[in-house]
């Protein structure tokens, strides 16, 4: 496993992270608290996840409920490991409607909850889940350099953020002496390739990590939906298939048809094949992936370890141009 600085953050974080959405639910849905991988299979996924060399699991206060946040927490006691924690702010834990956002006292009371069910002092990285328009950026930035201050975040991150609001978070935090957002964490993939028009070019510019998640694009590059066949039980698309009914039409799958040969002449999955194409990204400092069983992870493993050129990354992504 290769090992990456986190812009200028002063963390070294694995290649591959884990993305512990799927814990006791499928990410920040109320209507899916429960659901996703249970507490067994959470620990099973963390026993290979620390095994292959993956050093930090991200996670969300809102994921499953704080199940996802408590069972870390348990693993990490039980285990006695040393990985570094990433969780967010910003959806309720509760699923109450009105409970969200990044006001001043909201930070500032999330984060005990967090802690206590991380079972930790300090997280290591603390990120916005989303923007926030009802709060003023400085005010949650304050908020975060107070975190900072007292020892009980490490680093901060900024999450599903555009260009513009990235550039204007990182302008108050000059101007009001603040803690910088030291990385980003947006969606990017094959499928999804937005970041690239503003984020990335404003992360090189100022020094910026960036830790993408979803390179698997809710399970469409693993070669698992096909046109003529309904979505699988318990798949993304058939529990939560909303963000990406885009997706759904002629262009995607011959796509994937053309996506899927490529894989097969370099003897790889699909799943294996897309990872890389994101890992190989000289701007991605760790991809986040979210295995739904121990197994999964091997795909994470073998694409750290398979290193694409810039040609090769730019006539994949031809492949769904």
């Amino acid at each position: 496993m290769e090992y990456r600085r986190l812009g200028g953050t002063g963390l070294e974080l694995s290649s591959i992270g884990l993305g512990c959405g799927n814990f006791g639910g499928i990410g920040s849905a109320p209507e899916l608290f429960g659901r996703g991988e249970n507490e067994a299979e959470a620990f099973a996924i963390m026993d290979r996840a620390e095994a292959a060399g993956i050093n930090f699991f991200d996670t969300a206060a809102s994921y499953g409920g704080g199940r996802s946040e408590s069972w870390i927490g348990k693993w990490r006691s039980e285990r006695g490991s040393p990985v570094l924690l990433s969780t967010k702010v910003f959806w309720s834990v509760s699923g109450d409607p009105d409970d969200r956002g990044l006001s001043r006292d909201r930070v500032l009371r999330e984060i005990e909850g967090s802690l206590s069910r991380l079972g930790t002092k300090r997280v290591d990285m603390y990120l916005t889940h989303e923007p926030d328009p009802e709060a003023p950026v400085e005010e949650t930035l304050g908020a975060l350099d107070e975190l900072v201050e007292a020892g009980k975040v490490g680093a901060i991150g900024v999450s599903n953020v555009n260009g513009a609001q990235l550039e204007e978070a990182l302008a108050a935090s000059d101007r009001h002496g603040l803690t910088r957002f030291g990385w980003v964490q947006n969606e990017y993939s094959l499928l999804r390739r937005e970041s690239e028009r503003d984020v990335l070019p404003l992360c090189e510019r100022e020094g910026l990590g960036f830790t993408p998640f979803s390179p698997l694009c809710g399970g469409w590059l693993t070669g698992k939906y096909e046109r003529s066949r309904p979505f699988p039980e318990e798949s993304r698309m058939a529990m939560r298939g909303e963000p990406y009914s885009d997706l759904v039409n002629e262009r995607t799958f011959r796509g994937l048809e053309l996506f899927k040969a490529a894989a097969a002449e370099r003897a790889v999955e699909p799943a294996e094949l897309a990872i890389a194409w994101v890992v190989s990204h000289p701007q991605a400092t760790a991809v986040i992936v979210g295995p739904r069983r121990p197994e999964q992870l091997e795909a994470a493993v073998t694409a750290s370890d398979l290193r694409l050129s810039e040609q090769e990354r730019d006539e994949l992504a031809e492949l769904f141009a």
